[in-house]
């Protein structure tokens, strides 16, 4: 069953453009984990300063595998120097499976 992990990081307004360039040169860097289904990064459109990341998972094992493995690591490691610096943000992190689904007719 498919299981969803959502990062829910608090981005003040100011730090959001630099928040979506790093993820932007970080995309595809789970891709190849065993059990990988997705991942998504919500930008809020409204007074909301929350950003989600949103990754699913073929099972929590996979997520966990992930989560306690060097590729975790890796895939949270920036490349440029200007990256690399902390932005000082809060994140929490949701735990959720599928429940229901409908697919759309496109």
């Amino acid at each position: 069953m498919t299981v969803v992990k959502i990062n829910a990081i608090t981005v003040p307004p100011e730090l959001g453009e630099e928040v979506a360039k790093r993820f932007a040169a970080r995309a595809g860097a789970v891709d190849d984990a065993e059990g990988f289904e997705g991942f998504e990064l919500f930008k809020p459109e409204d007074d909301r300063n929350q950003w989600l990341v949103v990754t699913r998972w073929n099972d929590e094992a996979s997520f966990e595998k992930w989560r306690n493995s060097g590729q975790a690591a890796h895939a949270h490691r920036s490349t440029s120097e200007e990256a690399q610096k902390p932005l000082g943000l809060s994140a929490e992190l949701w735990h959720y499976s599928v429940s229901v689904v409908s697919e759309g007719q496109n």
